[in-house]
């Protein structure tokens, strides 16, 4: 299924580049959307980074159906590959699950700030129910972009 998402910042593509790419940040989004644990790790790569958030996740609220496959929690690993400071890729997994997104991350130039863009591609492989539990991913990471949202424009204005 495709998803796409878009976040508009107050800020230049450089603060928001440069705020995505601190650990301090990343740390703080995943707290505010209730991750149980997380370990962040960003390695600056000609212009841009190559960023790993590998984090263990509580699957309280999600139905039946989906918590027979993860589990209580479960992990996610996030993978960005800035190949620039406005583009790069984006692939979560969640190991040993048959679920998997990946696709773009943009920032563009929206007159004094920046509109963050997010497309990707949710798969999950399981026989008959494998479309309502990629809407139901595409969801989990929509609500947690909104989470990022908040969190972003805070940091921006100086609440970090």
């Amino acid at each position: 299924m495709k998803f796409r998402r878009e976040l508009a910042y107050e800020a230049g593509p450089g603060e928001v580049f440069a705020m995505l790419a601190d650990p301090a940040f990343r740390e703080k989004v995943a707290a505010e959307q209730g991750v149980v644990s997380i370990d962040v790790r960003i390695t600056p790569t000609g212009a841009g980074f190559t960023m790993v958030s590998d984090q263990v996740q509580d699957t309280a609220g999600l139905p039946a159906i989906a918590k027979k496959i993860a589990g209580d929690t479960t992990r996610a690993v996030v993978r960005e590959e800035w190949s620039e400071a406005t583009s790069g890729t984006i692939e979560i997994t969640a190991p040993g699950k048959p679920t998997k997104a990946v696709g773009t991350v943009r920032l563009v130039a929206a007159g004094p700030g920046t509109t963050y863009v997010q497309e990707l591609d949710v798969n999950v492989k399981v026989p008959l129910i494998g479309g309502k539990l990629e809407t139901l991913m595409a969801d989990n990471i929509d609500a947690g972009l909104s989470v990022e949202h908040s969190v972003g424009t805070a940091w921006l204005r100086g609440e970090r």
